[in-house]
């Protein structure tokens, strides 16, 4: 009897013990926000090579989709300049798809740090975006720059949908690890295919928003997209109207093209229509059709192409995409590859770290397909703006591959009603291009002399617009 009551209450013990043991070893929500803050001070960059002394924190790093997933997407983030707390935060998104928002808008156009001198130095940008905002570059989907996944398979099955639903696990997951950045205003911007993205991103979210947690919110406010694709059709029809009006191609080729290509059928074309795709093609071929004005970088062996924006079915089906010359000053990205691929570089950004089997390019070379991609993002914009985000579409002049052109076709299709008519608008007493508004709160709006990357030919002029765009206030009307 004693050896049954000595076993009962040892029984008793363990029963109560045991429990109280296997709670004590799941961690609490503080020690998992201690962990995350600990996560966070260790993507903090301090000895990025080249940099100019600064004032402000930056961080890079991986952010995993899943704690068991086998994706993981890089980031870089440079808190504002001034006033961190009081800033939004807003993300920049590069297209493609398969374009680094890394190596475009943070090292070559809006970030603090611009890559020179052949890949050994970094300026500091005055004009960069992270004067009135926090800033976060994301790459991807896996396979651009440094992001990655260990299935090979994941390569050959993106498209628009994935990489909505993988950037969106992105934000939620990086929110807990700044979670300071929870309760600010959010913003996306990005420019090129990124008329896919950003406004596929903006739905996302929208939707999982409806339905929140405090875990899940994000408090989006609205977005901006520059030199946008958003409409094939039309985006197709005013690559030919701008290259004509621009003297770019000859009457005799317009009028081919007009007549043999089909706008409305683009993946069903002609063989006539392909003969005068490669006289288009051709007559592009020795300026740059991203930013038709200025010079070409001569120090390169070779042309190098990148694929700032998809190609439309029109020039994919006859194979002649990867003839379209690359985007603003090749020199430049071919200082960024070298940049990204120093092994001090990567070391000092957290970068590289399962030692990925292919060097760092600007735009993908290891996605193996895009399995989705709407001829219109039209139908999400105007969703967008009847749930009251504020959206603006900008427009460089002197680009030829999504052309201010195509930009107004597009805008057009929606049929919206204007609430302001078409003016200059100023920066500095001079006209920094044309702006027009309409009801349900879209901003179309021009940087005069600006290609395809509008922050590189107009850095000041692109600094002005953003700050309007986050702030809602009226872009200048005069020169006063």
């Amino acid at each position: 009897m004693a050896k049954l009551s000595t076993c009962f209450s040892l029984c008793c013990f363990l029963f109560i013990l045991v429990p109280i043991l296997a709670h004590s070893r799941q961690p609490s929500g503080d020690e998992e926000q201690a962990v995350l803050l600990r996560q966070q001070e260790a993507d903090r960059v301090t000895n990025l090579p080249g940099q100019p002394a600064v004032n402000f924190r930056h961080y890079a790093g991986y952010v995993k989709l899943q704690p068991q997933d086998q994706k993981a997407l890089f980031y870089w983030f440079f808190e504002a300049q001034s006033g961190v707390a009081r800033k939004p935060l807003v993300l920049w998104l590069n297209g493609g798809p398969g374009c680094s928002s890394v190596a475009y808008g943070a090292a070559q156009e809006l970030g603090p740090f611009l890559v020179r001198s052949n890949g050994t130095e970094l300026t500091f940008n005055k004009f960069s975006w992270n004067k009135v905002a926090n800033m976060l570059f994301l790459e991807a989907p896996v396979g651009v720059g440094f992001s990655y996944t260990n299935n090979s398979e994941d390569l050959r099955k993106l498209g628009d949908q994935i990489t909505a639903a993988d950037s969106y696990t992105f934000l939620i997951n990086w929110f807990k690890r700044f979670p300071s950045f929870k309760s600010h205003d959010f913003y996306i911007a990005g420019e090129s295919y990124a008329g896919h993205y950003v406004p596929q991103l903006a739905q996302f979210i929208y939707e999982k928003n409806k339905g929140f947690s405090k875990d899940s919110y994000i408090n989006l406010k609205g977005f901006m997209i520059g030199n946008a694709a958003i409409n094939e059709p039309t985006d197709t029809l005013g690559l030919f109207d701008y290259a004509w009006s621009h003297a770019i191609i000859s009457d005799q080729l317009y009028d081919k093209i007009n007549k043999e290509c089909s706008f409305k059928e683009i993946s069903n074309q002609t063989a006539q229509c392909t003969e005068h795709m490669r006289g288009f093609m051709e007559a592009y071929s020795d300026i740059d059709m991203y930013s038709i004005y200025t010079p070409v970088c001569l120090k390169s062996s070779g042309r190098t192409y990148s694929k700032l924006v998809v190609a439309p079915r029109l020039l994919t089906q006859h194979g002649l995409w990867h003839k379209l010359p690359s985007g603003y000053d090749p020199c430049t990205e071919d200082y960024v590859e070298k940049y990204f691929n120093r092994k001090d570089v990567q070391t000092a950004l957290h970068a590289n770290v399962t030692k990925l089997p292919y060097p760092y390019t600007t735009c993908s070379g290891v996605i193996k397909g895009w399995n989705d991609s709407p001829d219109s993002v039209l139908p999400t914009i105007q969703k967008l703006l009847d749930a009251g985000l504020r959206i603006w579409i900008y427009s460089g002049d002197t680009d030829g591959r999504v052309p201010v052109t195509s930009t107004r076709y597009s805008i057009n299709k929606m049929r919206l009603k204007i609430k302001e008519e078409w003016r200059a608008w100023f920066y500095k007493s001079q006209v920094a291009g044309w702006v027009e508004t309409y009801e349900g709160g879209l901003t179309f709006a021009t940087v005069r002399g600006a290609g395809h990357q509008v922050p590189v030919f107009a850095p000041d002029q692109s600094l002005s617009l953003f700050t309007h765009f986050l702030t809602a206030d009226t872009l200048p009307p005069s020169r006063s």
